[in-house]
């Protein structure tokens, strides 16, 4: 699997992607050090399991758009918690419920952790 976008670049653009959906609570973190299974989870809220489901498929396509392709994919028919796969990158959609339960910024406390905002629009 070729790579186009460094791991950092693609995690970021990821969540940015999240942010189109209305994805809440965007964190990227940074596992180098940490892992060897991943260097980035990137870590994003949705308010049901079709708002799941959305912000995967947004990220999943403009991903695509890019040149990169998922290594794996799981949780699409549920929507509770969906996993994108990108190698180096791996992407946790979930639910609010359910990513408390989970806590894997808890869990991955040593990993430096990156929030990304909404641009917010001026007039």
């Amino acid at each position: 699997m070729k790579r186009r976008l460094p791991p950092l670049e693609l995690a970021k653009s990821a969540g940015r992607l999240a942010l189109t959906k209305k994805g809440f609570d965007v964190r990227v973190l940074n596992l180098k050090g940490l892992s060897s299974v991943c260097d980035y989870f990137v870590i994003v809220s949705g308010e049901a399991d079709v708002h799941v489901r959305a912000i995967a498929e947004a990220i999943d396509d403009g991903l695509s758009k890019l040149g990169e392709r998922t290594y794996h994919k799981e949780g699409m028919d549920g929507g509770n918690w969906v996993l994108l796969d990108y190698v180096d990158v791996v992407v946790h959609i979930f639910r609010e419920r359910t990513r408390q339960f989970y806590a894997l910024e808890k869990l991955w406390g040593d990993a430096v952790a990156e929030e990304l905002a909404q641009a917010v629009a001026t007039r």
